[in-house]
């Protein structure tokens, strides 16, 4: 930036004003004083040492659970129909097991959402913690 001092014989003043600059730094300078403490722990927790070579073997896998719900509220249990007895049964021995399958929730196009979502409450009232919904991927796009 270039300033006069009013004077037009000396020419413009080639000096930079460097006080904007200092507040900045002065800013920075205290926000790091005051958050450098922070990002320190003063817990001290001695962490767990894992051998990552023991851990190569994955978990088997386990399939997910299929659960097919018609336009009529009828339930298949991988394609076996299900009554909601026998339904909540097998949910509740199923959320037990280590790891837990997924539960794949299948709905027809007209079935009722009521439907759909009174299988997926009892499915969580009884302890599963995956599930989710099947569809197609709508082809028109």
């Amino acid at each position: 930036m270039a300033f006069s001092t009013g004077n037009s014989a000396t020419g413009p003043m080639a000096e930079i004003n460097v006080t904007p600059l200092v507040d900045v730094m002065l800013v920075l300078l205290i926000i790091f004083m005051i958050t450098a403490p922070l990002m320190s722990h003063k817990i001290e927790v001695a962490l767990p040492e894992v051998d990552i070579g023991r851990y190569d073997e994955k978990a088997p896998e386990v399939p997910p659970i299929t659960l097919a719900i018609t336009q009529d509220g009828k339930v298949y249990w991988n394609d076996e129909p299900v009554t909601v007895q026998l339904l909540e049964s097998r949910l509740s021995v199923e959320a037990q097991k280590t790891p837990q399958p997924q539960i794949n929730v299948r709905g027809d196009k007209t079935t009722k959402y009521r439907s759909i979502r009174d299988v997926v409450e009892l499915a969580q009232r009884q302890g599963m913690r995956k599930v989710g919904f099947v569809a197609i991927k709508d082809r028109s796009n």
